[in-house]
């Protein structure tokens, strides 16, 4: 299979992350303590990669296997987290809209550096202008449609001390990226992609469960509980589409591709989520700075894409 057959599986992975992070949003919401939300996210997806591993128990890693896999390669599932955490401690510093355009863009450039000098196993495709033209015109696709979105929770007058905050965020966005890759490395290793799923989240849940019996509270209340709709606890299950995806097509198509097909259908599927208030998403329509940052966004997916 070439890797554009792949393409449509990535972006409907990505489309499947926007909905999984809409659903997180309305979770966090019921179940008021971010810890404990993020845990009943994160468990579901254990639990169903479990499964299908005692289902589907081979191929297992030989020796061989393991003892080449690197050290790195457990950790992409945390990797991947830091942009989880980083939504959970600086949102509301920083605003929706600084956030997500500064995460996004370091995961698009850091994906196509990896790609240009080979870096995790990846094989180094060198520089290659077309392409990071086109990462240039996804950031500023990115920032067309992040800075649309408006601020949420005070995000106006952040001043200096939010900006501050701007290279945790870069690092969060870059290791996005890199997790994607490592949680590729991973998949070679242990052969067997439910089990490498299964490695890939296990620690995240760990770590998460760990924080929320170190801050238990705020706890939700009977009316919380109560308003938590049946699809809520799904989310994570949603968004871990496109973390299988990474670690099924990463080495396929290259780190630029992947994630910039990831991130493109992420965000339209997110303008569309504002645009119709779907999921209990506060409605906000797709006014003219969102369709020009969507279109630059495609256009420069078409030169990282095909380049």
């Amino acid at each position: 299979m070439t890797a554009a057959l792949l393409y449509p599986f990535i972006l409907v992975a990505g489309a499947l992350q926007a909905i999984g992070n809409a659903m997180n949003a309305q979770l966090r919401g019921r179940m008021v303590n971010p810890w404990l939300a993020a845990t009943v996210s994160f468990l579901p997806i254990v639990f169903v990669f479990t499964t299908l591993f005692f289902t589907m128990p081979t191929p297992l890693p030989s020796l061989d296997s393991l003892s080449k896999m690197p050290w790195y390669a457990p950790l992409g599932g945390l990797a991947g987290a830091v942009a989880v955490f980083g939504g959970l401690a600086f949102i509301d510093k920083v605003g929706a809209g600084p956030f997500n355009g500064l995460t996004l863009t370091a995961n698009i450039l850091t994906s196509l550096a990896m790609d240009a000098l080979g870096l995790f196993g990846l094989q180094a495709a060198g520089f290659r202008p077309m392409p990071w033209l086109g990462g240039l015109l996804m950031a500023v696709g990115v920032i067309f449609i992040a800075r649309s979105g408006g601020k949420s929770n005070g995000g106006e007058g952040h001043g200096m001390s939010g900006k501050l905050l701007y290279p945790f965020i870069l690092v969060a966005g870059a290791l996005m990226a890199i997790g994607v890759v490592w949680n590729a490395q991973l998949r070679g290793a242990l052969e067997n992609p439910w089990l490498a799923a299964t490695v890939s989240f296990v620690p995240v849940v760990f770590v998460f469960a760990l924080m929320f019996l170190l801050r238990p509270s705020p706890l939700p209340t009977r009316d919380d509980i109560a308003g938590v709709r049946w699809w809520m606890p799904l989310a994570g299950i949603t968004g871990a589409v496109a973390v299988f995806a990474g670690l099924l097509f990463v080495d396929k198509v290259g780190a630029g591709a992947f994630n910039g097909l990831l991130i493109t259908a992420n965000l339209l599927t997110s303008v569309a989520l504002d645009h119709f208030g779907w999921f209990g998403m506060k409605q906000v329509k797709a006014g003219p700075p969102r369709l020009i940052g969507a279109a630059v966004m495609v256009a420069g997916i078409v030169l990282i894409s095909l380049f």
